[in-house]
């Protein structure tokens, strides 16, 4: 008989989101386990002997983990799924078989580096805040914020009451009257460069993520993925 793994685990395994998306999951309803909707984070389930269903259809773990590095055009939502039937990210990927979800997600309107697997367990190490994986992105900012309001951003400003964590930016180069800025963050929170701009005095015209840590887009083109090897993952916690 196999062993007990948490209703987590075991979703993150499937494929079907990474463990923090498969709790919220669990949380709001969406899971069952034999026929009956579980709600609580505790349950562990046998897989092969109890039926674990989301959304009334079965799910069964995925032996071959993927990894891809999709280069995000705008007007793609990073969710598996969209009930205003918007195009999803995971449509861009022909990975035949293979349930992926975004690791982390972007906005419409921004582009760039988005990673996408069905390994849950390097989702939330990505994800995790005790890892402090380094994000770049380079901003277009209307106007030309000083040298005294970057240093405020390094340092970390108050956004609805918590202060962010310290930012490394640099000016990449003036773009008609406005700017195009390079920062690198450690945090996700929710459109956390296009606030901290704002924050400040210089709004993001547009955003493009360009890094995992040392994982770069590297010349792929817009709408173009590539598959990830060993040696690729690791250069996302470099």
């Amino acid at each position: 008989m196999s062993e007990p793994v948490r209703l987590q685990k075991y979703l993150a395994q499937c494929g079907l989101a990474s463990r923090r998306k498969a709790e919220q999951l669990i949380a709001d309803g969406k899971i069952s386990v034999d026929g009956v909707v579980v709600r609580e984070m505790g349950v562990s389930i046998r897989p092969g002997v109890n039926l674990v269903a989301y959304a009334g259809k079965k799910l069964v773990a995925e032996e071959r983990l993927v990894y891809y590095l999709l280069n995000k055009p705008p007007g793609y939502v990073t969710t598996i799924a969209d009930p205003q039937g918007r195009p999803i990210v995971t449509s861009l990927i022909k990975a035949s078989g293979v349930r992926l979800f975004p690791v982390g997600r972007l906005d419409l309107d921004t582009e760039g580096a988005l990673i996408l697997t069905n390994d849950g367990e390097l989702a939330q190490k990505i994800q995790h805040p005790s890892n402090e994986t380094s994000k770049s992105y380079e901003a277009l900012v209307r106007g030309w914020p000083g040298r005294e309001k970057l240093a405020l951003l390094e340092r970390g400003v108050v956004l609805e009451g918590k202060r962010t964590s310290p930012a490394s930016l640099s000016i990449l180069a003036a773009k008609g009257g406005n700017c195009l800025v390079k920062i690198t963050i450690h945090e996700g929170r929710k459109r956390q460069v296009k606030k901290m701009f704002s924050h400040i005095g210089h709004p993001v015209l547009h955003l493009k993520r360009i890094a995992y840590g040392k994982l770069h887009l590297d010349g792929l083109p817009n709408g173009a993925y590539r598959k990830l090897n060993p040696s690729d993952l690791k250069k996302i916690f470099l």
